[in-house]
Parts: C-alpha cells; sequence; structure tokens
C-alpha cells in the first residue's frame, strides 16, 4: 500500500467527536441504562470498595464457614502447605526434567507461558490436586477457569471457597456467570435441533446484556469476582465502559465469541484502546482465541498488541487440549506448537480443557464439553462424579506435561505463584 493510500485510513477528530457524542449525550437511552445498573452498586470507589472487601480472606472464610464449615479445614490444609513448602520450587522441577544441565541454563522467563486449566468446577477437586502435586512433585497451574452455575456454586459454598484457595496458592481465576447465553435468554432456541439458531446470536439478546453488567458487579462486590469471561460484543462494550468509569473490574474474551484471525483481534483491541485508562490499563486481561488459528495469527497479532502498549495487559489464550466430546474433532493437541511459538512471542497461556488425547482415548467415560451445564445434584445421582473429577485431574497432568515440554526446550511457564517458589 502507497503512504498515499495508507493515509485514507487515519480516523479524523471529527469522527473522534461524534462518537463521544454518543456516549457523553444526558439523554442517550442506552448510557442511562448502563449508568442505572452501575448506580444500584454505589459509585465507582464505593464498588471498589466493596469489592476489597469481599475479597479479604477473612471474609470469605466467613461465607464459607456458614455454607461449608468442612472447607474451611481444606483451605487451613492449604495454608499449612504453602507456609511449609511442601510444594516443588521451580528450579528443583527443572533439575528434575533436564537433571544438572538445568542449572547451567538460561530460561526465557521474559516469554513465560501460564499453565491453566478449564474447568474448576468444585472445591473438593483444589485439594486432590494439591495432594497429588506434593505427592508426586508436579505442578499446580497457575490460572483456573469455573463454567458451573454461578447460584450453585454460592449457595453450596463452593465460590468464596474456590476464590479464597486460588488467592492462597497465587492463581488467578476467571468465572463464567449465568448470563452466559444458556440461561434462556433466546427464547426461541433449544437444543441440538436448533443449533444453527445460535450462531452469532447465543450470548445476551435483548436486555441480556445489562443482565450481565447487573450479574457482574453483584458477584464482584459480594464476592471478590474480579475476573469473568466474555463472549458477546455487547457485554465487551459495557466492560469496556465500566473500567473507563473506574471500576477494577477484569474480563477474557471466551472461545465462544470466535476470536478466528488477526483482523478480528484487531478491531476488539482498537476499541480496548480507546477506552483505555490514562496509565494505559484495560479490563480485557485475556484474549481466547477460537480453536482453529495458527501460529501466525498470534505472531501477526502480537505486533499490532505491542504497538498498542498491551503486551504485557492483554495475554492470549491458546487451547492446547480439549474435552474428547462436543467442540472439536479429535485428536486435538496442540502442544508441539505452543513450544514453537512461545520463545517469541510473550504472555501466552496454555490452557488445557481436555486431557492428553492418549488418555482421553482410552477412559471408559471421556470427558465432555456439555458436562459444564450440568446441575451438581444430578452429576452426584448419575454416579458420575469419579468420572468428573478424573477428567479435572486429568487436564491438570496435560498441564504438567506442557510445562515438562516447554522446559525441556529451555522455555519458561507460570505455575501457582505461591506454590511454586
Amino acid at each position: 500500500m502507497s503512504d498515499d493510500l495508507r493515509k485514507l485510513l487515519k480516523i479524523s477528530p471529527d469522527k473522534l467527536k461524534a462518537f463521544n457524542s454518543v456516549l457523553l449525550d444526558p439523554d442517550s437511552q442506552v448510557m442511562k441504562d448502563f449508568l442505572a445498573v452501575m448506580a444500584k452498586y454505589g459509585t465507582p470507589e464505593e464498588i471498589n470498595r466493596k469489592h476489597r472487601a469481599s475479597r479479604k480472606l477473612g471474609n470469605l472464610f466467613k461465607k464459607v464457614q456458614e455454607r461449608n464449615p468442612d472447607a474451611v479445614e481444606d483451605l487451613k490444609w492449604l495454608i499449612e502447605q504453602r507456609d511449609r513448602g511442601a510444594f516443588i520450587p521451580v528450579a528443583d522441577y527443572r533439575r528434575h526434567v533436564l537433571g544438572e544441565a538445568a542449572n547451567k541454563m538460561k530460561f526465557k522467563d521474559k516469554y513465560a507461558v501460564t499453565l491453566e486449566v478449564s474447568a474448576l468446577q468444585y472445591f473438593p477437586w483444589i485439594r486432590e490436586m494439591a495432594e497429588c502435586a506434593i505427592e508426586q512433585r508436579t505442578l499446580v497451574p497457575g490460572r483456573f477457569i469455573a463454567v458451573r452455575r454461578m447460584k450453585e456454586s454460592e449457595n453450596d459454598g463452593d465460590l468464596p471457597a474456590i476464590v479464597a484457595a486460588l488467592d492462597i496458592i497465587g492463581a488467578s481465576f476467571v468465572e463464567t456467570l449465568d448470563t452466559k447465553g444458556t440461561d434462556g435468554s433466546n427464547p426461541h432456541l433449544g437444543g441440538p435441533a436448533t443449533i444453527t439458531g445460535y450462531f452469532g446470536g447465543i450470548g445476551q439478546p435483548n436486555d441480556h446484556a445489562l443482565m450481565w453488567l447487573d450479574e457482574f458487579l453483584y458477584y464482584y462486590t459480594n464476592y471478590g469476582v474480579q475476573h469473568v469471561l466474555n463472549f458477546n460484543a455487547g457485554t465487551i462494550l459495557l466492560g469496556f465502559l465500566l473500567y473507563r468509569l473506574g471500576v477494577n473490574i477484569q474480563f477474557k474474551i471466551s472461545v465462544f465469541f470466535g476470536s478466528d484471525n488477526p483482523y478480528h483481534a484487531l478491531w476488539i483491541m482498537m476499541a480496548a484502546k480507546l477506552f483505555s485508562r490514562e496509565d494505559g490499563t484495560s479490563p480485557l486481561i485475556g484474549f481466547n482465541w477460537s480453536n482453529s488459528v495458527n501460529n501466525e495469527t498470534m505472531e501477526l497479532t502480537a505486533q499490532f498488541r505491542k504497538e498498542l502498549g498491551f503486551e504485557k495487559v492483554i495475554r492470549f489464550e491458546h487451547h492446547i487440549t480439549e474435552p474428547w466430546k462436543s467442540i472439536v474433532i479429535q485428536p486435538y493437541d496442540r502442544r508441539a506448537e505452543l513450544v514453537e511459538i512461545a520463545d517469541h512471542v510473550a504472555n501466552i497461556s496454555a490452557k488445557h480443557e481436555g486431557g492428553d488425547p492418549e488418555i482421553e482415548a482410552r477412559l471408559p467415560r471421556p470427558s465432555d464439553l456439555l458436562d459444564y451445564f450440568r446441575e451438581k445434584k444430578e452429576v452426584i445421582e448419575s454416579g458420575e462424579w469419579d468420572a468428573l473429577k478424573q477428567h479435572f485431574m486429568n487436564k491438570v497432568d496435560a498441564a504438567n506435561h506442557t510445562a515438562h515440554d516447554l522446559t525441556k526446550a529451555g522455555l519458561s511457564f507460570v505455575a501457582a505463584r505461591n506454590l511454586h517458589k
């Protein structure tokens, strides 16, 4: 493209003036409705103060004690194991993989890959994962996603217990709100017989965008939930607006949003820049790619991510493994591609949503994405509780497999920061 032609792409101040006129118009109904939802929870300062208070470990413990006292003992056990240094340090892990050669190697910490597992549905799984890591000298991942029904998790005490546990171990945590498209938001759609109706319309139709905002602020102020999934263009904008006004929420774009090329990423990141704060930060901290992307897409996007000042702000979240059923053609394993890109593209999260394919293929009951949407009561009554727990443990094993391969290549990883020093 010639320079003269490229100049035609420049956005004039007049265009920005028109944009601001919509945002600042006191008669704009969409903006009034947005501000009315926020006002239910107070000013930005009040909302953030409620969030900080609800996130304090003592207050989380109180909520757990009210609903699931047994979980308090597991949380105390986790603190004890952390404080006595029961988990393998990173240097020891590297020596376990590489032998004494690890002592002389310079690992690429600048490009450390975050070990991520989805989905952490139930609190009791955390202790089992931790016990296994202590016994086998393996790693607890540094990032977890939950897709369980929020109200169910709130009512049985798992929600505050998980938030507390992941703060204890130093792992980040992303929740999936109930206003996620499978809540009956589109009254014309049902199950697989109407699946084509979901294309482009699964998310938050009509007033559900504001319901998502309301739900987010509820859990932000009452349970310290700061990070949630976001998979609709409208709720992405609401997240940008809320952050711009001073509320310190954060979100990651879900794989269900279908970001599958660099131009899709460009318009989202340009919007993030437009609504970023003066310090350059954005509430968009995770960008979950579609399963279809290749390394070149991430490399191209990394160029303008850096130009926009978001290299350290927006993490690329890339599926390395997937549930055996209901999402992709198997076997699906992107680990080798990850190792290829992880030495030159920064801030990548390796997401493990299934066990390694060779493990999954041998299971009498392999993992299924649709398990995320089941009621806990139904899971227990079906006799499949242990199977789902094993699926979670297989995902943790897959994350450890990734850590092993990264280490063999002289690359770095991020595990639970408070456990693996």
